[in-house]
């Protein structure tokens, strides 16, 4: 190896100095010289460094004042060597992390350029691998505008200025391998702008991220063995659409309580959780967001690390036992995705290589006015990849079920929130964030394809077109849609006092007019329950009898009505207080009979709900339901049939929103016979009257309601009924 020219030299050293090298194993590490090899080490704290080699140790001389040392090692072929740092505080010993070749290669960096490497998670971030003989872990990192990346950490003490990273090319990821780190190790990358600031970040595809107000990332190596190979294997099975899907949606944080108040983690909520919706019949819990956010306050909605499971309530392994606890006990997880906006915070994404990355640049595109956060760039390739193979991470690494999306709707429209003036049009003079839309139908068809049976849900309040129809016609593609309308239409409904709800009618019937355009889910989510709008208990109109009495038949009815079914932690048992992150449910209200036989009564209409197919199976289709008494706004009551797939009514629906017990009421039935009564929400144990049919009515051939036979019977005050036929 010839000598470096004096201009060069001072060059690299200086980039070294300055944290701007872009290829430091082109000036550290090991060079052939003839029948030498030149090694190179720096570190601006050493007063010696030595190079230990099989065959000996071999002092290395400063060759510049701001810490460059060279050894000639006898040696042309110069294999496995360690270097050994001399400080004024202290000794130490490592392998060079500049004599290793790169980590990710051509294929791999091709695919993250054009933004389809689906295991992103497998090349980016920090990696536990064997390379070259060595154990140690390969960093890397995108960042193409950057002048210089550093790894900074436990395995250098947090020095961020001797472990540079090097570029590889115009992928823009920058690379290193650091043979002395391990699992368990902590760090962060210091990120040189273009204009020479510097600045901490954690990992963008960090495993694994310390808690706010801490924010290193952690080195993660998995090594979990799942035990959920059967439910993976029924889940692969059948239609979602046609499945029963009923969602018990929670807060992990404030859903329970240790002693104390002690936050509990996820293995001791994973055991809590299945007993109660075993009991209670919900087949899959949704948790809100779980990826990593510093502001506890925000309930996991401003994520600043996408790939990695807050550790508030344990390791990522630990969540993998909550996930595989819950399949083993036959309950699904889905858990809510934020691919709308990210935070601000400047030690995570926001301006990541000194540059708007992630985010787009001009702020009518890429600020949120809503929640003063960034929104992502979705016409960048990288950054596309980021996010669809951040949906991948989570269904392959946790076994995930399904993707709630949040706010789909600020993601559709440009002009979201926005004034006149505020907001970019598209290349066709329109609204439609047309690039987001392609993410949204390219998420969807590789979740559906890698994933069978798995699912995806749009919260999505508008009436865009086709949210959960197939991509290949026009569709978004999502399996999916929180159906709003139904949601504020019904709760409005129930917050009028019955004398007036004749006039309001309308809204009970209204959703069947649209029921089929979606696949749809009925919502009594967290929204409802937060900022000053109350409780779901508290909504319902009338005293404090009659309040419980509308919850109970509201449970009745939603359960009946077509579309599958979501609802929010502590409505199944009438919480009073609205929800706070802050505090737990208050389970000491199950001490109430009232409370108690709300809880009851969703004990039984989820076992119910699951056994009963006439009340899943045609959720999607008209073939699936018929009213039989839509009109009757003077008596407030309302009824319809459910059919299953084979055409057989097994469910008939009679609500009585009205607090008067209307006896000797003839319902028309779509079968001759007896017609059991499978629920009553007015019955005793559930808190009510106690008013109803003894449990069974029988036809008589009294044409009614369209139908050939009738039967009369007793509607309870304020109630639902189900009647099954025999």
């Amino acid at each position: 190896m010839k000598a470096i020219p004096q201009a060069s030299f001072e060059a690299d050293v200086s980039s070294l100095r300055n944290g701007t090298h872009h290829s430091p194993h082109s000036f550290l590490g090991p060079h052939p010289d003839g029948d030498l090899t030149i090694v190179r080490a720096y570190h601006p704290d050493a007063i010696a460094v030595e190079i230990a080699t099989k065959d000996g140790v071999f002092p290395a001389r400063r060759i510049h004042p701001g810490g460059l040392f060279e050894a000639r090692v006898p040696v042309r072929d110069l294999p496995g060597y360690r270097l050994r740092f001399t400080s004024p505080a202290q000794k130490w010993e490592a392998d060079d992390p500049y004599r290793f070749l790169p980590t990710l290669g051509e294929l791999d960096l091709h695919l993250i350029t054009e933004g389809r490497h689906r295991e992103l998670w497998r090349r980016l971030g920090a990696r536990i691998l064997e390379h070259q003989g060595v154990v140690g872990v390969a960093f890397a990192v995108w960042a193409p505008n950057a002048s210089g990346v550093h790894v900074v950490s436990d395995a250098n003490f947090w020095d961020d200025r001797t472990l540079p990273m090097r570029s590889l090319g115009a992928s823009g990821v920058w690379e290193l391998f650091v043979p002395n780190a391990h699992p368990g190790t902590k760090y962060k990358f210091r990120v040189t702008g273009a204009g020479g600031r510097q600045k901490l970040k954690s990992d963008p595809l960090a495993r694994f991220q310390e808690s706010s107000p801490a924010r290193a990332s952690i080195v993660e190596d998995s090594h979990y063995a799942w035990s959920d190979v059967d439910w993976l294997q029924a889940r692969a099975t059948g239609n979602p659409v046609e499945k029963p899907l009923s969602i018990y949606e929670l807060h992990l944080g404030s859903w329970r309580r240790g002693d104390g108040d002690r936050v509990l983690g996820y293995r001791d909520i994973a055991e809590q959780l299945v007993t109660s919706c075993r009991d209670m019949g919900f087949t899959h819990v949704e948790l809100m967001p779980v990826a990593e956010h510093p502001f506890t306050a925000s309930w996991g909605y401003q994520v600043t690390n996408y790939y990695a499971p807050t550790s508030r309530y344990g390791t990522p392994d630990d969540f993998r036992w909550f996930v595989d606890h819950l399949h083993q006990h036959g309950i699904g997880v889905i858990v809510d995705w934020v691919p709308a906006h990210f935070p601000r915070d400047d030690w995570a994404l926001a301006g990541f290589d000194g540059t708007a990355l992630y985010e787009h640049a001009d702020p009518r595109r890429g600020s949120h006015p809503d929640w003063g956060t960034l929104i992502f760039n979705y016409g960048r390739n990288e950054v596309r990849n980021f996010l669809v193979a951040n949906a991948r991470y989570w269904m392959d690494e946790f076994h995930i079920d399904g993707l709630r999306v949040d706010a789909v709707a600020s993601m559709l429209y440009l002009d979201y929130s926005r004034k006149a003036g505020e907001w970019v049009p598209n290349i066709y003079g329109g609204r439609e964030n047309l690039e987001a839309i392609a993410f949204l139908r390219e998420f969807n068809e590789i979740v559906h394809a890698d994933f069978p049976g798995a699912i995806t849900i749009a919260e999505e309040s508008t009436d865009w077109p086709g949210v959960s129809r197939p991509t290949v016609s026009g569709g978004l593609g999502f399996t999916f849609k929180w159906n709003m309308g139904w949601m504020h239409d019904t709760l409005d409904y129930m917050s009028k006092d019955a004398v007036f709800r004749r006039y309001h009618h309308n809204q009970l019937s209204f959703g069947l007019w649209y029921a089929w355009s979606e696949n749809f889910v009925l919502p009594l989510s967290h929204d409802e329950v937060v900022h000053s709008k109350g409780s779901l208990v508290g909504k319902m109109s009338g005293d404090m009898w009659q309040k419980f009495a509308n919850l109970r038949a509201l449970l009745g009815w939603m359960w009946a009505h077509p579309g599958k079914k979501l609802l929010f932690a502590g409505c199944e048992f009438g919480q009073i207080a609205e929800w706070s992150h802050d505090n737990p449910l208050d389970w000491h209200l199950l001490d109430d009979d009232r409370h108690a036989g709300v809880q009851r009564l969703v004990c039984d209409i989820g076992a119910r709900y699951r056994e009963t197919a006439a009340l899943f199976e045609r959720d999607a289709s008209p073939a699936g339901f018929h009213w039989l008494d839509v009109g009757n706004a003077d008596q407030n009551v309302i009824s319809f049939t459910r059919f299953d797939a084979h055409g057989y009514p097994g469910i008939v629906c009679i609500a009585n929103f009205s607090p008067i017990v209307h006896t000797s009421f003839r319902v028309g039935l779509p079968r001759p016979g007896t017609w059991r009564e499978i629920l009553n929400t007015d019955a005793t144990p559930y808190g009510g009257s106690g008013q109803g049919n003894l449990g069974a009515v029988t036809t008589e051939p009294v044409p009614w309601h369209g139908c050939g036979d009738s039967a009369l019977m007793t509607l309870p005050p304020l109630a639902t009924l189900w009647l099954s036929p025999e």
